[in-house]
Order: C-alpha cells, then sequence, then structure tokens
C-alpha cells in the first residue's frame, strides 16, 4: 500500500475526529455567550464550572457520594443487561410470547417511571435498592426489545442445524442464538447503559439521601447553579465518552458480525 493510500485511508477518522472537536468548541463557545448574556448567576461561563467541579471532587464528602452511585448504577446495570438478555433471547425464540409480551413492553416502556415512583417506594424502601430498581427499569426494556427482535430475524438455517445437531438449550442460547444476535443485542446493550444511569440518576433525586442525583436535587432546592452545572458538566462528561467507546465497540460489533 503506498503513502498516498494510506494517507487516504486515515482521512475518514481525521474528519471525523475534526469534526467532533469543532462541535465541543462551538457548543463550548455558545455557553460562554449566553453566560455572558444571562449572567454568571443564572449561567455559570465554562471556565468558571470547571473550577467550581474541581473544588466540588476535592471535596472528601463527594467522593462518598460519587461511590454511592457507581456502586447503585453498576448493580442496576448488570441486572439490565444480563435480565434483558435472557428475557430477549426466551420471548424471541418463543414467538408467541414475543408477540404478546412485545406491545406490553413498549408500553411500559412508553410509560414515565416516575409516575412508579410511589410503588417502588413502597417495595423497596429510602436506600440503595430504590434507586438499583429505577436504574434497572430504565435499562432492561430496551435490552430486552432489541434482544428479542435480533433472536427473531435469525436465519432458520441456524435453528435446522442446531435441530440436526441435538443441541441442548443452554447449547443453543449460548452457541447459536447470542452469537447470531450480537449485533443488535450490542446496540441494545448501548442504549441500556444510558438508560440505567439515567434511570439511577433518578432514583437518587427522588429516593435517597445520598449519591450524584442527591446532591443535584439539594442543588436545585438551594438555587446553586454554579453546583448544578458542575455536576451537569460531570455527567456529561462521563456519559458522552461512554457512549462513544460503546458506539466504537457496536461498529465494530457490526462489521465483524453482520451481514
Amino acid at each position: 500500500m503506498t503513502t498516498g493510500t494510506l494517507k487516504t485511508a486515515r482521512l475518514p477518522g481525521s474528519q471525523a475526529m475534526l469534526d467532533k472537536l469543532l462541535l465541543i468548541v462551538a457548543l463550548l463557545a455558545a455557553w460562554q455567550i449566553l453566560s455572558l448574556v444571562a449572567g454568571p448567576e443564572v449561567l455559570t461561563a465554562p471556565l468558571a464550572t470547571l473550577r467550581r467541579l474541581l473544588q466540588l471532587m476535592a471535596e472528601p464528602q463527594f467522593a462518598e457520594h460519587a461511590i454511592e452511585t457507581g456502586s447503585a448504577f453498576a448493580v442496576a446495570l448488570v441486572i439490565s443487561l444480563t435480565g434483558g438478555l435472557v428475557l430477549g433471547v426466551l420471548l424471541g425464540a418463543h414467538r408467541l410470547s414475543g408477540e404478546v409480551s412485545e406491545p406490553l413492553l413498549v408500553g411500559f416502556y412508553s410509560l414515565p417511571k416516575v409516575t412508579l415512583y410511589p410503588v417502588v417506594l413502597l417495595l423497596f424502601g429510602l436506600g440503595m435498592s430504590a434507586k438499583i430498581a429505577f436504574g434497572a427499569m430504565h435499562g432492561i426494556i430496551p435490552v430486552v426489545l432489541f434482544t428479542m427482535n435480533a433472536v427473531r430475524n435469525i436465519p432458520q438455517v441456524y435453528l435446522r442445524a442446531a435441530r440436526s445437531m441435538r443441541l441442548t438449550p443452554s447449547q443453543l442460547f449460548l452457541h447459536v442464538l447470542v452469537p447470531a444476535s450480537v449485533p443488535e443485542i450490542v446496540t441494545g446493550f448501548r442504549l441500556g447503559f444510558s438508560l440505567t444511569l439515567l434511570g439511577t440518576l433518578i432514583g437518587e433525586m427522588f429516593a435517597s439521601q445520598r449519591g450524584i442525583g442527591y446532591l443535584l436535587i439539594k442543588s436545585m432546592e438551594t438555587n446553586s447553579t454554579d453546583v448544578i452545572l458542575a455536576l451537569a458538566l460531570l455527567l456529561m462528561i462521563l456519559a458522552t465518552a461512554a457512549s462513544w467507546l460503546l458506539l466504537a465497540l457496536e461498529r465494530r460489533v457490526h462489521v465483524r458480525f453482520g451481514p
């Protein structure tokens, strides 16, 4: 491969990175302009927000809140991904069950989960369990739906080959259904990751006295704009980084396992 070909091959990736950097610069510039127009009491400037975030992270209590949020999110994510994968495969493999349950799942997915706040509190009370429940409720449905549709679209020749080889249900699950559905499953995992994080934070805002979500709601009550924006910036950075990594993984998986 010649040098010119190598430069051409690198161009799309370099252009995409440049586009992302330009977008970030444009957003920061718009943020700075809005801060100047509205005033720092309404909208803190980007640099001042970053300084406030570093101050918050240096406080000893912040580490405790961050660990609380991270622990709840990790457990909720495991429940969302594993539970969604198993349910999606089962419902996708049994067509009648999938056709009956899909409208129910879509209806539950479109329902604002905050309306279930009293029920979650009644079942789990205040604390870690309620936050995990909120997170899992948000994240598990897209994983189920994507996995179910992926299993439904598996070529029938794979299933006939599995029957001819007399595979057990567990072997069929591990060696046929899951590998053939990997691209769509990864897409569901990416959406489930984001929604689980959102649900965990909502759970902390309404059903906890610790965590990043709790700090957010307390800052709203005291009208601490600088803290609100600092925490929002932290969450945006973490969520964007995770989303980029998962999107890159999704593209690689689609190239590797896609048609």
